[in-house]
């Protein structure tokens, strides 16, 4: 059920169907003065009837495209590997305040895990800058780009031209050319 319909039953609560925000406007104004109860029940209504209609969030368009999957799943992989270094740092201060022996191997452990979440870091910023050589960059009015693609398709609109036209030529037999070999 979408944030613009609700379900509207009898009295007794058996009977439900789909109402959209169109259907139910004017049920709720005809209520009016006649369909008031001395304890205000029908302004109570109108009131939730209102209150039922409000949606929770407004969805608004992305200000950013979304990450291509590649490099989405590096960030992803990142993400979680420094999580589990920064978890591993406080355990490694919390073992060596405690005095406990395992201080020394998780010490250790953070330490590689740091080289560990460094390179994950790293593996996102690469896994992007390679998807973007691969897939070009977005096209922008000032990109580079955009000029050299039009570049390409002028150069091969002018070539099937010139093909055409040797073929039109060809099919004629060499009629007007000015001398034959």
């Amino acid at each position: 059920m979408g944030t613009a319909e609700r379900r509207q039953t009898s009295g007794d609560g058996t009977a439900t169907r789909e109402v959209t925000r169109q259907e139910a406007a004017p049920a709720v104004r005809a209520t009016g003065a006649a369909g008031r109860r001395a304890d205000g029940g029908a302004a109570r209504d109108a009131a939730e009837g209102r209150a039922a209609y409000r949606p929770l969030w407004v969805e608004e368009p992305a200000k950013r495209r979304r990450l291509p999957d590649p490099v989405r799943t590096a960030a992803v992989r990142a993400v979680l590997v420094i999580a589990v270094t920064l978890i591993q740092a406080m355990v490694a201060v919390l073992c060596t305040l405690a005095g406990s022996w395992l201080a020394f191997p998780v010490v250790i452990s953070s330490v590689v895990s740091t080289i560990a979440a460094t390179w994950a870091a790293l593996d996102v910023w690469v896994t992007r800058q390679v998807w973007n050589q691969r897939h070009g960059v977005v096209s922008v009015p000032s990109s580079t780009a955009r000029a050299l693609r039009r570049e390409r398709r002028q150069a091969r609109r002018r070539e099937r031209a010139a093909e055409r036209e040797r073929a039109r030529i060809r099919r004629r037999g060499g009629t007007g050319q000015l001398s034959h070999p």
